[in-house]
């Protein structure tokens, strides 16, 4: 895109303003993205702003051929490898504060909105972890088959399998066809 490559010419000059629009047009899909993968808004939070932080601090030195999208989705998904390697043993929370309000509801919509969001997010939580990052990279960050292999370090094969089997296994958990 265009303006993306305007704004890594002019972050690498040192630019605030190139860096501030880069997070204003990023912060929202990353965060989703994160949020998907972790369940837990705080951990998302923190690796989201982990990459941002990282990001500026490269400044001057920073090079980048490829899409700016791509490069700061693989290093959020990197960083939520680090975390869940770190925290391997560490209890999904169960204190989560997500609002997902909207005016446009009524509380009866909403309340049926949120309970199937926790269910939905209970599902994917169930998922190995390579089939939930497959399905958030696809669906959440809009990326080919062929990006998510290249994040991922598989085949495309691969990454279409794990799509394909996590979409099958969040249907199943939804519609209430859990196999034990």
């Amino acid at each position: 895109m265009l303006e993306d490559e305007i704004l890594k010419w002019k972050f690498k000059g040192g630019s605030s303003e190139a860096l501030a629009r880069i997070y204003e047009k990023y912060v929202d899909t990353l965060l989703t993205l994160a949020m998907g993968l972790l369940n837990d808004p705080y951990e998302a939070e923190d690796v989201v702003q982990d990459v941002f932080t990282r990001f500026a601090r490269s400044g001057n030195g920073f090079t980048l051929r490829g899409s700016l999208k791509a490069y700061l989705t693989t290093a959020v998904v990197n960083g939520v490898r680090d975390r869940v390697r770190r925290d391997k043993r560490r209890p999904a929370r169960s204190d989560q504060d997500v609002s997902l309000a909207s005016a446009s509801r009524g509380p009866d919509e909403e309340l049926v909105f949120a309970e199937d969001a926790a269910r939905l997010s209970s599902a994917l939580m169930e998922l190995p972890h390579e089939q939930r990052e497959t399905l958030m990279l696809k669906l959440k960050s809009n990326m080919k088959f062929r990006e998510i292999a290249k994040i991922q370090g598989v085949s495309i094969n691969t990454v279409q399998g794990r799509y394909r089997y996590g979409l099958q296994k969040l249907r199943a958990q939804l519609n209430g066809e859990v196999e034990q």
